[in-house]
């Protein structure tokens, strides 16, 4: 062969190796994208393929994608069967998306940013695995779209405790509310103050939802109890008993850590069972 042309032929090899590399790496560790609506700007990213699940992280209101390493690598263990999709949550402090306090509706908000990602996608039925504060948003997933929701993991979810009325109040306003102010001037710690009191204050139960609403569910749902002040067991054991499609895991589940792979193995047997149901 003309040297000249080995020569051409080699650059051109590179070059098209070069290029595939970064789509390579993009499949393997999830692809980012942003979903805009209005004022709304929401930071997402989708691995792997098959029937969708949504994927939302624990870390209260700075819930973000680098999340849900925490108890185990969420993405890794289901992109092999499905297609997921997991997005940093509004206004979280080490996340990439935005948007407006909405006052008087802080969850809707955020449920309305959730459904506008799947929307985005052109996705209408999807599951659901969310974490901490993932299991308030996923109980006003199936208030407000029972319909899309075919099933749905609750893995240590958070909860009103009456021996502790204003934790996630008190957490968020010396945490979360400081570092956005800081961040973003033109919102006031007196508007995280009421953004928080609508969220956190005279509720209790699940914090979205009411028990005549969880009693009426006809969503299937998997609950994986947690014991810790913010996560309490008392409130997850009693969404399980009064949901009629409810099941739970053993507990504690993450404790001894050999038995996260047992946990995993529950959830991935409830969500393939209830993707087949809806073929």
């Amino acid at each position: 062969m003309d040297p000249m042309r080995r020569k051409i032929l080699k650059t051109g090899a590179a070059a098209t190796a070069m290029a595939a590399a970064p789509r390579a790496f993009a499949q393997q560790t999830g692809q980012g994208s942003f979903y805009q609506k209005g004022p709304v700007r929401i930071h997402y990213e989708e691995a792997g393929s098959g029937f969708p699940l949504m994927l939302i992280a624990g870390g209260g209101l700075n819930s973000t994608i680098a999340g849900l390493s925490n108890p185990f690598e969420a993405i890794q263990e289901f992109k092999g069967e499905y297609r997921c999709i997991a997005a940093d949550l509004r206004n979280a402090n080490t996340g990439q998306s935005s948007g407006p306090l909405e006052i008087d509706r802080p969850w809707d908000s955020y449920t309305d940013d959730h459904l506008g990602v799947m929307d985005h996608l052109g996705i209408d039925k999807f599951m659901v695995m969310g974490f901490c504060i993932g299991g308030p948003f996923i109980w006003n997933l199936l208030k407000r779209a029972p319909n899309r929701v075919v099933a749905a993991v609750l893995a240590q979810p958070s909860g009103w405790r009456p021996e502790m009325p204003t934790l996630s109040y008190d957490t968020n306003m010396a945490g979360w509310g400081p570092q956005l102010v800081k961040r973003r001037p033109e919102i006031t710690m007196e508007m995280v103050d009421r953004f928080l009191t609508r969220m956190y204050k005279n509720v209790d139960f699940v914090f979205t939802v009411n028990r005549d609403f969880v009693r009426s569910c006809q969503n299937p749902v998997l609950i994986l109890p947690d014991d810790i002040p913010a996560h309490p067991y008392a409130v997850a054991m009693e969404a399980a008993m009064l949901a009629p499609k409810a099941e739970v895991s053993m507990f504690p589940w993450k404790e001894p850590k050999e038995r996260i792979p047992l946990a995993v193995r529950q959830i991935r047997s409830f969500l393939r069972a209830h993707r087949l149901a809806s073929a």
